[in-house]
Order: structure tokens, then C-alpha cells, then sequence
């Protein structure tokens, strides 16, 4: 009874602390937001003015009748508790640029988000399905000999969705007229933005399955199952539960991105949706409804947390709360050689891309050469200005790698920190995971000014949520497994299941993620270019080339096939990455673990035969 008591304290603290960090992280993203108009440097009443009427050259007495009007004498802080003071009697304040009540606004404009974001979530979960069916089926069978899919994973995950969206847009709506390209009108309008948005991000979410399911089938509890003769859909069913736990953290940042970092997808359809409002409201400094958009994805967030961890403890069952259920290992047998032979093709290619570009000149403009397909002179053609594009790609991609892999890495040791760290990171994963990039990056560029840092900076303060979360989801598996509740039963430290428990539990897959994701930072990065906030042109970037050259994509294809095939190389050769690294990381483990426990006289990775039910 006494330790019941006590485990039920802890969960209540716990409880507490996440509480406590919700609301800690909720009003520390609230108060950035309200000092928007004041740290850009620009004066807000000129913003709202050009905004209201398109006026370049307002007199003094426009301005300060605006500055009057709007209270901007007053400071941040001072609109920021009016606006709070309004909401519980549901007055969100009134539009600085339009005049109307914000929260009709607001409203609307979630509805039409959440409708969309549950159609985008029902693509993610049908095409991770997809993706992870081939491996679920071998495995259920003892038949999982090597990878599956993992070259079209890399291809589907790394498909630019504003890209995405063009080509459905005009292929789908235009030419073949099977739905609306425009506008939002019914049911039928949210077919092709939903297919947009969930094809790339249900391929994150099935590779990530994908890749621990054969862990799964590889535990002791499946070969004892397999030995007695359970029907295989038994062993898949539980098998699907058992590495859920690792895999539905990472839906709350892919939820939440549905709704708040839309944006491009939005634009394309002309859809009124909240990331939408929310970025118009940002670039017009209209305070009032940036405030209220930001707060409705802070609480669609929370929410979702919550139920994504209602829904996985309910989905381990017993196996989690009594302390069966270890974090997976993975094998070191399951790398293919169609994955090696990938990986060496998509390295040759980038390499003599690379080398062909840096011969050329990426800033030469030849007038009488635009968008000229590719040729004997320009081997993937030419842009709208002239530029060789081979050149332009060849150029750019230092520059793109590199900061991609460099952002990639800063989120990656942030979110393994405060994952591994729960009594900090608490609630703040959630709150942040809420944070559309666009807007983290207008805050940043208020300060640093538009540049590949400032925009380099805006997604680091918003990209470590995914690995934070996986990081948080294994480490509690980990922590709950018998075998390092024996070692702690031997007089174990701290730094000893650091190092022989923690990090080969929460390493391996939290890297194998980053590098998953290393396309999706390049195309984040990207966006915040094309709206002005990150890297300016001339520069060759790939994902300025792919957001330049979005608008031509009908009458020059290629101009955006060469950007996208670069990165889905990059996709390809990154999870191959993964593969190795894992590999690597993963042969070693057992060996070393039961050579020391030998010595201590404990089976450091033996766990009871059908442990898992």
C-alpha cells in the first residue's frame, strides 16, 4: 500500500510539473508575441497604416491619429493584460488592421485548420500504414530478413509539400478537374490539401515504424510466442503496440504542424485557415489576432499532448505501469543490401553534382537563355533569370547541407537534454511544439534582421520538440524495464545506466530521426527564405531555388525537379545514414553489456520470456 501511495504521489507531482511548465512555456511564447511590433524596430502605427490602406508616404498626423488610436503609447505590457482581461468574457480585442472582432475570426479560421488537419491526420495515418504494412507482415511471419522500403520512405518523406500541393493543385484541379484547386467550399475542397500535407508527414511517421518494428519482432517475448504457436496476426497486433510508444510522441509536433505550419499549403489552395491568419497578422503587426491565433494553437497543442499520452498508455497497457516493458534494440541485421547500394548510387550522384556545378559560374544571367530546358550547354536547363540551374545547385549545396546539418544537430543535443530531463522539460515540448517556424522566425528577424542566422535560429528554438519528445517516450520505457531495475537492485549509478542503459536505449533512434527529418529542415528553411526571412537572394540555396522557381513549375518543370531530386538524393542518403548508424551503434551493445554483467554475476539484457502481454 505504502508504495503504491508513493508511486501515486510522484505521478501526482509529475502531473504538477507538466502543469506548472505548460503554463510557464504558454506565457513566456505569449509575452514574445506581444513585444513583436516593439522589437522589429519598425514603428507599428506605419506597419498597421500600410497595412489598413497601402499608403507608402503617411504625414505625421496619420500617424500619430493611428498611435493614438491604438494605445501604442502605452507599451506591450500594457496591451498585453487588457487583451488578457478580455478573454474570459470572450472579448479577444478588435483587429488593429480591419477593425472587426478577433475572435470570429479566430474561430473560423480554426475550424477550417482542425477540419483540414483531421483530413491531413487520416492521409498520415493511411500512408504510415502503407509504408510499415511490408514490414508487419514479414515479421509477423519470422520472414524479416532485411529492410523494407526504405529508399521509397526517403522519397515520400522528402517530397516539398508546397511543391506537393502545386502539382496537385494543377494536375488534379486544373487539368483533370476531379476537385476544387481553390478556395474552400465543402468536402471535396479538402481532398487535395489533405493529401499534400499527410503524404510527406505520414512517410516520417511510417519510416520511424517502420524501423522499430523489427526490434519488436526480434524480443524475447516474440520467439517464445513464435515457439508456442500464436497465430501471426497475434504477434503482429502486439508487436503494432509494443513500438507505438516510441512512435506517437512524434505525432504532436506533426499535429500541430497540420494546423500552424500550413502556411504555403494554405496559400496555394486559398485556404482561410489559422496559419494563414496567423502569418498575415505577423507581417501586419495586428497584434490583437496575432495573440489570439498563437494562443488557440498553444492550447491545440496541450490538448493534443494530452491525448496522444492518454492514448499511449492506453495502448501498453499493464506492460508500462508494472514495469515489463524495456525500450527496443535494433537489430543489427535488418539493413538490406538495396539500402547499401542506395546509399553508394545517391552519394555518387550528389557528388558529381556537386563537382559539375562548382565549375560554373551560378550568378552569370543570360536573358536570351530563359528557362531553357536542359541541354548539351546547361544540363538540367536553365531559371526565369537565365541562370544555369546545374551551376546554382552545384553552388548551393555547402551552404544547404550545412546549415541543415548544423540546425539539425543544435536541435537534435537540445532535445535530447531537455528529453532526458523531464522535471524541466515538462509541458514546455508541448507548448513549444505549438510554434509554427514562420513565426518563430519573424520573432527572430525582429531582432537579427532577415539572414540565413536569423532564420537558422527560428527553427532551432522550435525543432528540437520531435526529438525531445521520442527522447522523453524511450527514456520511460527504459527507466520502467526489468533489467535495469536489476542493475539498480546491484548498487548500479548513475553514470553507469547513463552509459550502459540510457543512452544505447535513446541514442540510436533519436539519430536515426534527425537524419530522417535533415530534408525537412532544409525545406523549413527554405520557407522562411521565401517570405523574406531567411536566406536573400542571390544566394544559391536548394530551397530557395525550389521556392523561386514553385511559380514556373507548369511551364518549366524541370526548374523544380532538379531542387526536389537533389533532396530526395539527400533523403535517400540519410536514412541509408541511419541504417549504419544503427548498425553500428546497436552490434556492440549486447556484447558489452553481458561480458560486465558476467562480472557482477547479473543477465544485464535477459528479460523474461513473454514479458509482453
Amino acid at each position: 500500500m505504502s508504495s503504491g501511495t508513493a508511486a501515486g504521489r510522484s505521478r501526482s507531482r509529475s502531473r504538477w510539473r507538466a502543469g506548472l511548465g505548460r503554463l510557464a512555456a504558454g506565457t513566456a511564447l505569449l509575452t514574445a508575441v506581444a513585444l513583436l511590433p516593439w522589437l522589429s524596430g519598425n514603428d507599428p502605427a506605419l506597419t498597421v497604416l500600410r497595412a489598413r490602406s497601402a499608403d507608402q508616404d503617411p504625414s505625421p498626423e496619420q500617424l500619430a491619429s493611428v498611435r493614438e488610436q491604438l494605445g501604442l503609447d502605452e507599451g506591450p505590457f500594457t496591451h498585453l493584460v487588457h487583451w488578457l482581461g478580455g478573454l474570459p468574457q470572450g472579448d479577444a480585442g478588435t483587429s488593429w488592421v480591419s477593425g472587426e472582432a478577433v475572435l470570429p475570426q479566430v474561430t473560423s479560421a480554426f475550424a477550417v485548420s482542425v477540419t483540414l488537419m483531421l483530413g491531413a491526420l487520416v492521409v498520415t495515418v493511411a500512408v504510415a500504414a502503407l509504408v510499415s504494412a511490408r514490414t508487419l507482415y514479414l515479421g509477423s511471419r519470422r520472414r524479416l530478413h532485411r529492410a523494407t522500403g526504405a529508399v521509397g520512405v526517403a522519397v515520400l518523406a522528402a517530397l516539398p509539400k508546397f511543391l506537393l500541393a502545386s502539382l496537385l493543385a494543377t494536375v488534379c484541379g486544373v487539368w483533370l478537374g476531379w476537385f476544387p484547386s481553390s478556395g474552400w467550399e465543402g468536402p471535396a475542397s479538402m481532398v487535395l490539401p489533405a493529401l499534400a500535407l499527410g503524404v510527406p508527414s505520414g512517410a516520417m511517421i511510417g519510416g520511424l515504424l517502420d524501423q522499430s518494428l523489427p526490434a519488436a519482432f526480434n524480443e524475447p517475448w516474440a520467439r517464445t510466442w513464435y515457439a508456442y504457436g500464436f497465430a501471426p496476426h497475434h504477434v503482429a497486433r502486439h508487436a503494432l503496440r509494443r513500438t507505438m510508444a516510441g512512435v506517437l510522441p512524434q505525432l504532436l509536433p506533426t499535429v500541430v504542424a497540420l494546423v500552424g505550419g500550413a502556411v504555403a499549403v494554405e496559400k496555394i489552395f486559398n485556404i482561410p485557415g489559422l496559419g494563414r491568419l496567423a502569418l498575415d497578422a505577423a507581417i501586419a503587426q495586428d497584434l490583437p489576432t496575432l495573440q489570439t491565433a498563437t494562443l488557440a494553437l498553444i492550447l491545440l497543442g496541450t490538448v493534443a499532448g494530452l491525448l496522444i499520452q492518454v492514448l499511449r498508455r492506453a495502448l501498453l497497457g499493464p506492460a508500462l505501469r508494472d514495469g515489463a516493458l524495456p525500450a527496443l534494440h535494433a537489430p543489427a541485421a535488418f539493413r538490406g543490401r538495396s539500402t547499401r547500394w542506395a546509399a553508394v548510387a545517391c552519394a555518387l550522384a550528389l557528388l558529381t553534382l556537386v563537382t559539375a556545378g562548382l565549375l560554373r559560374d551560378p550568378l552569370h544571367v543570360d536573358t536570351a537563355a530563359r528557362l531553357v530546358p536542359p541541354s548539351a550547354a546547361h544540363p538540367l536547363g536553365t531559371d526565369a533569370l537565365g541562370r544555369d540551374l546545374l551551376a546554382r545547385l552545384g553552388h548551393g549545396a555547402l551552404r544547404t547541407i550545412g546549415v541543415a546539418v548544423a540546425v539539425t544537430a543544435v536541435c537534435t543535443l537540445t532535445g535530447l537534454l531537455l528529453g532526458m530531463a523531464p522535471q524541466v522539460g515538462a509541458g514546455l515540448t508541448e507548448v513549444m511544439s505549438t510554434m509554427p517556424a514562420v513565426l518563430a522566425g519573424l520573432l527572430t528577424t525582429a531582432v537579427t534582421g532577415p539572414s540565413a542566422s536569423g532564420a537558422a535560429l527560428a527553427v532551432c528554438l522550435v525543432g528540437w520538440t520531435p526529438y525531445a519528445a521520442q527522447a522523453a517516450a524511450l527514456l520511460e520505457q527504459e527507466r520502467a524495464s526489468g533489467h535495469m531495475l536489476a542493475s539498480l537492485s546491484f548498487g548500479a549509478g548513475p553514470g553507469h545506466l547513463l552509459r550502459h542503459h540510457l543512452l544505447p536505449a535513446v541514442l540510436p533512434p533519436v539519430l536515426r530521426n534527425a537524419l530522417l527529418r535533415l530534408p525537412t529542415t532544409v525545406l523549413v528553411l527554405a520557407s522562411l527564405g521565401f517570405l523574406g526571412l531567411g536566406e536573400q537572394p542571390p544566394t544559391a540555396e536548394w530551397g530557395r531555388l525550389l521556392s523561386e522557381n514553385q511559380p514556373y513549375a507548369e511551364l518549366a518543370p524541370w526548374t523544380v525537379l532538379c531542387p526536389a531530386g537533389a533532396l530526395v538524393l539527400l533523403s535517400v542518403l540519410a536514412l541509408s545514414g541511419t541504417d549504419a548508424a544503427a548498425v553500428r551503434s546497436r552490434a556492440s551493445v549486447p556484447v558489452r553489456m553481458s561480458r560486465r554483467s558476467r562480472r557482477r554475476g547479473v543477465q544485464g539484457h535477459a528479460r523474461p520470456a513473454g514479458s509482453y502481454k
